[in-house]
C-alpha cells in the first residue's frame, strides 16, 4: 500500500500535458505516491452529462489530497466554474496563492515574496444570483425598495454578497497560522469597509478580533482594497501575507502574480479541514492543446505546495530548487520564458519537465 494516494484531475485543454509533467517531476523525487486519475470539465460533461462527476468528488474526499490541471470555464454561458464547485462541495475555504520572484523570469520587479490568502466560499462568488426580469428578481427589487427606500432599476440582475462571522474568523485564523508556521512577519486584512459597512465591516471587525490572539507574534494591519492595489504596485516590499474576502482575493492574486511574471509562475492551493486541492491559477489555453508548448511551472510549483502540505518539506524544497535552477539558466524553458517569445531555442512542456527531472536527480 502506498504511503500517499493523490487524486489527479488532468483538466481541459493543455491540462493533461501539464498534469503529466507534474506527475513525472514529482515521481522523480522517489516518494511513495499512488496517483488516482479522476475527471472534471468539458470532457467529463460530454461523457457523464456533468462537468463534475460524483466519483471525482468521492475520490478527493477519500484521498484528502488532489492535484488538478486547469479547467475551462465558459464565459457568460454554459456550466458554472468547476473550480468554484470543487471549493464549495469540499468546503475548501482557504485559497493560498504565494507570489514569489524567481531569477530568470521577466518582470518589472525583483525580490517579491507575497502570500495571498483568499476566502473561498462566501462573498459575491457564493453564486446567489437572480436573472434580469425573473419573477424572483422582481420580488427582490420590490422588497429591497420597500426596506431601503432606494430605487433599483427594474432591468437589474441581482447578486447577493454574504460574509459571515465564522467564515471570516476561520480564514483570518488560517492566515495567521500560516504566517506563524512559515516564519512570516505580518498579516494585512483587505476590505472596503468604508463603503460596505455591514459585510466588509464585519470582515474587518472580525479580523481585528482574531489578530488580538497573535499580538507580539505576528504584526497586523488593514488596507482598503483600492488603496492596496496602488500600494502593491508602488511598494510591494512593505507587504507579506494578505487576507481577503473572495472577490478581492481573486483580483489581487492576479495583480500579485503580475508582479512576479504572470500566471505562468503562480501556484495555488485550496485547503479545508484535513483536505486540500492544488492547482495552477492560469487557464486551460485550449488553443495550445496537444502542442507541447505551454509552461509547466505553475502546476509544478503547485505540486511543491502539495508536498509541503504533506509534510515532505525536503522533497518540496528539492523540486522548487530544480525548477528555479532551470528557470535561472534559461536554456530549457518554454517560449514565454525566453527574452524573445519567438526564440527558436525554446523547448516544449515535456522538455522543460525533462530538464527539471535532470536537476532533481543530479
Amino acid at each position: 500500500m502506498s504511503k500517499y494516494t493523490v487524486t489527479l484531475i488532468e483538466g481541459d485543454g493543455t491540462g493533461p500535458e501539464l498534469a503529466e509533467a507534474a506527475r513525472r517531476c514529482v515521481g522523480a523525487l522517489g516518494l511513495d505516491i499512488k496517483w488516482e486519475t479522476a475527471e472534471a470539465g468539458e470532457a467529463a460533461l460530454k461523457k457523464y452529462g456533468t462537468p463534475l462527476p460524483e466519483a471525482t468528488l468521492e475520490s478527493i474526499r477519500k484521498n484528502r489530497l488532489a492535484l488538478k490541471g486547469p479547467i475551462t470555464t465558459p464565459v457568460g454561458k454554459g456550466f458554472r466554474s468547476v473550480n468554484v464547485a470543487l471549493r464549495k462541495e469540499l468546503n475548501l475555504y482557504a485559497c493560498l496563492r504565494p507570489c514569489k520572484s524567481y531569477r530568470g523570469v521577466r518582470s518589472r520587479y525583483e525580490n517579491i515574496d507575497l502570500v495571498i490568502v483568499r476566502e473561498n466560499t462566501e462573498d459575491l462568488y457564493a453564486g446567489i444570483e437572480f436573472e434580469k426580469g425573473s419573477k424572483e428578481t422582481k420580488e427582490l427589487i420590490s422588497l429591497f425598495e420597500k426596506w431601503t427606500k432606494k430605487k433599483i432599476d427594474p432591468t437589474s440582475a441581482i447578486s447577493i454578497k454574504p460574509i459571515s462571522l465564522e467564515g471570516t474568523r476561520r480564514i483570518v485564523k488560517f492566515a495567521f497560522e500560516y504566517a506563524l508556521k512559515n516564519k512570516r512577519k505580518k498579516v494585512t486584512a483587505i476590505h472596503k469597509a468604508n463603503i460596505m459597512k455591514y459585510t466588509d465591516g464585519l470582515f474587518l471587525e472580525t479580523a481585528r478580533e482574531v489578530a488580538k490572539g497573535y499580538e507580539g507574534k505576528i504584526a497586523f494591519e488593514d488596507r482598503i482594497v483600492d488603496n492596496m492595489c496602488m500600494q502593491l504596485v508602488q511598494k510591494p516590499e512593505d507587504y507579506d501575507v494578505l487576507v481577503l474576502p473572495n472577490l478581492y482575493g481573486d483580483i489581487l492574486s492576479d495583480l500579485a502574480a503580475g508582479l512576479v511574471g504572470g500566471l505562468g509562475v503562480a501556484p495555488g492551493a485550496n485547503i479545508g479541514d484535513g483536505i486540500a486541492l492544488f492547482e495552477p491559477t492560469h487557464g486551460s489555453a485550449p488553443k495550445y492543446t496537444g502542442m507541447n508548448k505551454v509552461n509547466p511551472v505553475a502546476i509544478l510549483l503547485s505540486a511543491v505546495l502539495m508536498l509541503r502540505y504533506m509534510g515532505e518539506e525536503a522533497a518540496g524544497a528539492k523540486l522548487e530548487n530544480a525548477i528555479a535552477a532551470v528557470i535561472a539558466e534559461g536554456k530549457y524553458v518554454t517560449y514565454d520564458m525566453k527574452k524573445d517569445r519567438n526564440d527558436p531555442t525554446a523547448v516544449g512542456t515535456r522538455e522543460m519537465a525533462d530538464a527539471i527531472i535532470k536537476k532533481i536527480k543530479s
